[in-house]
């Protein structure tokens, strides 16, 4: 397989010329596992590990490689595995805060064109996760748009259409099934050569059904979802890169369990642009939007041009915003504050050592 088939272009080429390696070759990341990548390029295809300075660096945060990335890779005599040194600069990435309580970002996909967010149109249909997802991925760089699958499922899929278009604003809205094939013909049509896909969504939605229905093969492990709740099981386990019929490229991943946003302030902007717009129109500029006299977002509440579960799901997403920031804030102040301490020691030591010497 060749590199430009796998995406690389003037940007990527611009940047190796920047940062080339004497010992490394141009390689894509096309599928991940726990400390494990497959790279592959103009040599072929192999497994790769991270480099030690690699490892020390990124310490599995934003810097470590995910599926998508393109990296300085030294490739190991027979070309059955690899070494992969550097990650080059990215030119988009859907990240998410890392699950838990640590503060740290992690990249899902890197280098995507389109983000297609996918939600299942049965029990497990929720508006307010789907806002989420649009959010971060407009801070990814990537362009979304919101798959509704399961569409043969659906006896009310004309409402949840017109519910999904209220919040989309400018996202594309694709209504598909990808068990039987219906509306796949108008999703492919925003499918170009050379452009990489990202399937993302909870479990159950019918990522990997979808993947499998556009690559014209079975690849990618499907379950049936609960009958209780339609949630369902983890069935990729990876993630993944492949290479549609057509020239373009699709990654598969895993269902998350929770998306916590991460640093999307203008992604929340764009998602909820009405709101923003309402906001700048309130008599105050520290108006909380409560029941301060001449707030244009509760008058637009009252007269229905505004939805009270939207309004409150901005709130909760701008207050998840400010706490990671403050949280982010004390790390970097408490990492500074190690790293001079550190230094420090080093430097005391130094002068105990040289007082030494001279007695």
């Amino acid at each position: 397989m060749l590199m430009q088939d796998l995406g690389w272009d003037g940007y990527f080429e611009a940047l190796w010329i920047e940062c080339r390696s004497e010992d490394g070759v141009p390689a894509r990341v096309v599928s991940q596992q726990r400390g494990l990548w497959r790279v592959a390029g103009d040599f072929g295809e192999c497994w790769a590990e991270a480099s030690s300075k690699l490892r020390t660096e990124s310490e599995e945060g934003g810097g470590w490689p995910a599926v998508g990335d393109w990296v300085s890779a030294e490739i190991r005599p027979g070309r059955t595995n690899a070494t992969i040194l550097h990650v080059l600069k990215r030119r988009s990435r859907f990240a998410r805060k890392v699950a838990g309580k640590r503060i740290a970002e992690q990249v899902i996909a890197a280098n995507i064109d389109l983000a297609f967010i996918v939600a299942a149109l049965d029990g497990d249909f929720n508006i307010r996760r789907i806002e989420r997802y649009v959010a971060q991925c407009w801070e990814s760089g990537a362009r979304p748009a919101i798959v509704l699958n399961k569409a043969d499922e659906c006896a009310e899929i004309r409402e949840r259409a017109a519910e999904i278009e209220g919040i989309a604003m400018s996202v594309p809205v694709f209504l598909i099934s990808a068990k039987t094939g219906e509306g796949l013909g108008a999703l492919e049509t925003s499918f170009k050569k050379g452009q990489t896909i990202v399937l993302l969504g909870s479990s159950g939605a019918g990522k990997s059904t979808l993947v499998n229905r556009l690559l014209q093969e079975e690849r990618q492990r499907t379950h049936a979802v609960r009958e209780s709740d339609s949630r369902g099981r983890h069935t990729t386990t990876s993630r993944e890169l492949f290479l549609l019929p057509g020239g373009a490229m699709i990654i598969d991943t895993p269902g998350l369990r929770e998306l916590q946003l991460w640093n999307a302030a203008d992604g929340l902007s764009q998602t909820f642009a009405e709101v923003d717009a309402l906001a700048a129109q309130c008599r105050f500029s520290d108006c909380c939007h409560r029941n301060e006299p001449g707030c244009a977002v509760q008058t637009a509440l009252g007269s229905g041009i505004l939805e009270a579960g939207r309004l409150e799901s901005w709130r909760k997403l701008q207050r998840e915003q400010e706490f990671l920031l403050r949280k982010t804030d004390a790390e970097i102040r408490h990492a500074e504050k190690k790293r001079i301490k550190v230094i420090m020691r080093q430097v005391k030591n130094g002068y105990n050592k040289r007082d030494k010497g001279k007695n």
